[in-house]
């Protein structure tokens, strides 16, 4: 195709496109066309800027709606990310049902010897372990003359396949630590930052825990809100079988965690290990309180569905702005396509066609709703902007306020359809107007 320069009067500007062979000139940009639409805009700039308005405050307030609820989904999620969302927990709890001879209302526990047959009896099970609380009493944390109150767990090394932490220095507990009981510990990062200070290295000196002493081997950040007996970041963390044996808590086990295999359900994990502890210990298996449970991927779903529940919301009420801003768009047309009503008569007298009228409406309400959202898009991507820099990238629970491109690119788009049926009813108020009857009205 060849781009050839339309010289039929000397004040038409126009560019047009011919196919070689064809007679045919198809519009391609007309400098005229522009100036038309400019001049119509700012023939009223008080009208059309109060007009336009209301699309900008649409999506100014579109933007910033989404912005903010995606930092808070952010913010939300990165409390529980470092969670196995494929997982569930247990305790004990009394029975509620009598059953074999033992009363309604009979305390039990759950013991060392139920772990490798809970294991073999549930292979769905991909990580697994018991857990112990060493209590949180006043000052039972003790490095030379400083002390503190902490949560103490006896942990297994899978417990941070469960309730992820960054390892900061040294080590987490191994298999080892368990087999030989190993007075270790780890500790949380803000123990190490009360008990010793930032700058020093805990790795190999020695904490007083409840009387006891224990070896640092390693430093955990802990994060998220969401922990197991307490945050990690104010934890310390020792084999399992080392709490058992120096607080002398026997063969018992207080809490049980568990993720189920990839692909699998965690209901299932859930129903066969609380029905496998009823068998071991003799309850009832249609007592539905004895075996206390937490299935977290349930708890994570509804997490997702009330951010998909937030996040339509805002695009209904951004939305419904945008479109009211799209009808004020429509109504300002029709008050000019009724101003313009000799001038349209004029140029239908002289040969317009119908498709130049309407594009010329629809084309003026399209360009002043794009500039409108433009200024609203620009202005709340600088808000949301200036908010992540005056938070620091956010807070615990609002975490870096922005929209994607795609998100801009969608609201841009439903601008334009905004703009093009905002702009239809005046165009077919224009072709309705009889040229002589036009031409004649004052």
């Amino acid at each position: 195709m060849n781009i050839n320069r339309y010289t039929n009067s000397s004040s038409d500007r126009r560019f047009t496109l011919r196919k070689p062979g064809d007679g045919r000139t198809f519009f391609l940009f007309d400098l005229d066309w522009w100036q038309e639409i400019w001049i119509t805009i700012t023939h009223n700039k008080s009208r059309s800027v109060l007009t336009a308005f209301g699309v900008f405050w649409g999506m100014f307030m579109l933007v910033v709606m989404v912005g903010s609820g995606i930092a808070l989904e952010r913010g939300v999620m990165g409390q529980i990310n470092s969670f196995a969302t494929n997982s569930c927990f247990f305790e004990t709890e009394r029975t509620s049902e009598p059953y074999k001879g033992f009363r309604k209302g009979r305390g039990w526990n759950i013991l060392n010897e139920d772990i490798p047959i809970i294991l073999n009896k549930v292979p769905e099970i991909e990580y697994f372990t018991p857990i112990l609380f060493g209590g949180r009493s006043e000052k039972n944390v003790m490095v030379g003359d400083k002390y503190g109150t902490y949560a103490i767990k006896g942990n297994y090394p899978s417990y941070n396949d469960i309730d992820r932490s960054k390892l900061l220095a040294g080590r987490y507990i191994n298999d080892i630590d368990i087999l030989e009981k190993r007075k270790v510990c780890v500790i949380g990062d803000r123990v190490q930052d009360e008990l010793y200070g930032k700058d020093v290295n805990p790795i190999g000196s020695n904490i007083q825990v409840n009387g006891i002493y224990f070896q640092v081997v390693g430093v955990i950040e802990g994060s998220g809100t969401i922990s197991i007996g307490g945050s990690n970041s104010e934890s310390v963390c020792i084999p399992f079988s080392t709490l058992q044996q120096a607080f002398n808590q026997g063969n018992v086990i207080q809490f049980i965690a568990a993720t189920a295999r990839p692909g699998i359900k965690v209901r299932v994990v859930e129903e066969k290990v609380a029905q496998v502890l009823k068998e071991l210990h003799n309850i009832s298996p249609t007592d539905k309180t004895a075996v206390w449970t937490m299935n977290f991927e349930e708890q994570f779903v509804i997490f997702e569905y009330l951010g998909l529940g937030i996040a339509a919301l805002i695009w209904v009420v951004g939305l419904g702005t945008l479109i009211a801003g799209g009808i004020g768009i429509s109504n300002i047309m029709l008050v000019t396509v009724r101003e313009r009503t000799k001038e349209i008569g004029i140029r239908r007298a002289l040969g317009a066609k119908p498709e130049n009228i309407i594009t010329q409406i629809m084309s003026e309400s399209v360009i002043l709703t794009i500039i409108a959202g433009i200024a609203g898009l620009m202005l709340g991507v600088g808000l949301l902007q200036l908010l992540g820099l005056a938070l620091g990238g956010g807070t615990q629970f609002f975490k870096d306020p922005q929209i994607s491109f795609t998100v801009a690119i969608s609201a841009l788009i439903i601008l334009v359809v905004i703009g093009t049926v905002a702009g239809y009813l005046p165009a077919k108020r224009a072709m309705s107007i009889k040229p002589i009857e036009a031409i004649s009205e004052e």
